[in-house]
């Protein structure tokens, strides 16, 4: 695809909107997150756009954009990128008017903030399988999302400035440091990084993230979800195993790969799956993530890079208190990492608020009412 190509507004539906500010706090207030920095009521729309898969190959990709029902002319943008998830229309585009997904972006629109979310490829509307945790294609979707909001925005009256504040949550904190890091580079001639703010991620997979699933410091449920997803998801890139029993004991090896097509829901992985990751995994599978070696390590350097530049801008990293999916030691490292470049990246404690029953989602919660807060008051 040429890169003029790259961000093209395929489509445009308008999905939701809440004319007035009690609207917005009334549906964030519902969906359990915090609506003290409610301005303005809220439009948001689901853009189909063209980008490119992670082979660099055409392909289209879905995102959500919601936009304040005020403020000012030019709107300064701020990029959301979620966390992790499996079906298609769990994604941020395919969302509820203030889900869990969603509700990051309507706050910040709802703050005046031009509100930019990525499905990711293969998610929302987008063709395909998700390729989970592939920095490349969720930098790439991320920055070719920003195009179409731009391309789309004038249609509503107004326009998007250059200023793009980053954060994300879980998966989307990595993609939110590759989002930075290329707006950075210059890979887009109109978007300039003025902030970084990523929320629980896990920035170093091999050295805090694995090691934490496998010895069973986080979550066992959550273990052998990302267990699986890493594995199957992975291999349809790198090709990690030839055969599923390789790496996943009976009867989950002939069921695992396709509980993650996009088309199953998060009860029907609950209960595909089991409690355990003894339970999952063959010997070979423990030993492939506890020793990465090959294609495996390889993109594991990829993924566990994302920390590993010297941002000029103002950085926050923001993590919960002992946080059960994703280990604290990811932020500690990233914050290390950031150090060792001259960057002293502030780490923000955001405590034990809980979501559901999980610190770990409770922390996009708290999360996005601390970031909000924080981007409002730079210029």
């Amino acid at each position: 695809m040429h890169r003029s190509d790259r961000g093209r507004l395929v489509s445009v539906q308008q999905t939701t909107t809440l004319a007035a500010k009690e609207d917005v706090t009334a549906a964030l207030a519902a969906a359990g997150y915090d609506a003290g920095a409610v301005r303005f009521g809220v439009d948001a729309y689901r853009l189909v756009y063209r980008t490119v898969d992670p082979s660099g190959r055409p392909i289209t990709a879905s995102g959500l954009l919601v936009l304040p029902r005020g403020g000012e002319h030019e709107l300064r943008t701020v990029s959301f990128t979620h966390g992790t998830t499996s079906h298609r229309s769990d994604a941020p585009s395919s969302t509820a008017e203030a889900g869990f997904v969603s509700s990051p972006a309507v706050t910040y629109a709802s703050a005046g903030f031009a509100a930019v979310a990525p499905d990711y490829i293969g998610l929302g509307a987008g063709p395909g399988l998700h390729p989970w945790m592939d920095v490349p294609s969720e930098t790439t979707a991320s920055l070719d999302m920003l195009r179409a909001a731009r391309a789309f925005v004038p249609r509503t009256g107004r326009a998007l400035g250059h200023d793009v504040l980053v954060t994300g949550f879980s998966q989307g904190a990595s993609a939110a440091m590759g989002l930075a890091r290329a707006l950075q580079a210059g890979d887009d001639r109109w978007f300039r990084l003025q902030a970084v703010a990523p929320v629980s991620g896990a920035y170093d997979f091999r050295h805090a993230e694995l090691p934490a699933l496998l010895d069973g410091s986080l979550d066992p449920k959550s273990s052998v979800l990302y267990s699986a997803y890493l594995l199957v998801a992975w291999n349809r890139l790198h090709r990690l195993y030839d055969s599923p029993g390789e790496v996943f004991q009976a009867p989950y090896d002939s069921t695992v790969e396709v509980l993650f097509d996009g088309s199953h829901t998060g009860p029907q992985l609950f209960a595909g799956t089991p409690d355990t990751i003894d339970a999952l995994l063959t010997p070979h599978g423990f030993e492939m993530l506890r020793h990465p070696t090959g294609r495996l390590a390889k993109a594991l350097r990829v993924a566990d890079s994302t920390c590993d530049w010297a941002p000029r801008v103002p950085v926050r990293l923001y993590a919960a208190d002992a946080d059960e999916q994703a280990a604290n030691a990811n932020t500690d490292h990233c914050e290390a990492t950031l150090r060792s470049h001259g960057v002293n990246a502030a780490v923000v404690d955001l405590g034990t608020s809980d979501f559901a029953g999980s610190r770990h989602l409770g922390s996009n919660v708290a999360g996005t009412a601390a970031v909000v807060r924080w981007f409002s008051r730079l210029r």
